[in-house]
């Protein structure tokens, strides 16, 4: 089971409190964990990602192990820890400004 930590706004929509647990299908990558995400709360789906590129929007930021997985490409194949459950993967609403 992969953990998932999602920011307050989007747990509150997906109406979840605390971590998300999700059996993601092999190989395990930050697009396979997206797909699995949305399909399991479809009123996700544009908030992560944009509805047609699939890419990832703005001021939306992923993390794993203590690294930022947010510019890797989508079919990067997620940490071992992260696929075993042992550390969460973060999806992480980034801050703009001065």
């Amino acid at each position: 089971m992969i953990r998932v930590v999602l920011p307050f706004h989007l747990r509150n929509l997906a109406r979840v409190e605390g971590e998300v647990q999700l059996e993601v299908p092999a190989p395990v990558t930050v697009a396979a964990l997206l797909d699995t995400l949305e399909a399991r709360f479809p009123v996700l789906r544009g908030t992560i990602r944009d509805h047609g590129t699939l890419k990832r929007r703005p001021f939306i930021r992923f993390f794993a192990c203590k690294e930022d997985l947010s510019l890797d490409p989508a079919d990067t194949p997620l940490p071992e820890a992260v696929v075993k459950g042992t550390e969460p993967f973060l999806v992480v609403g980034a801050m703009a400004g001065g």
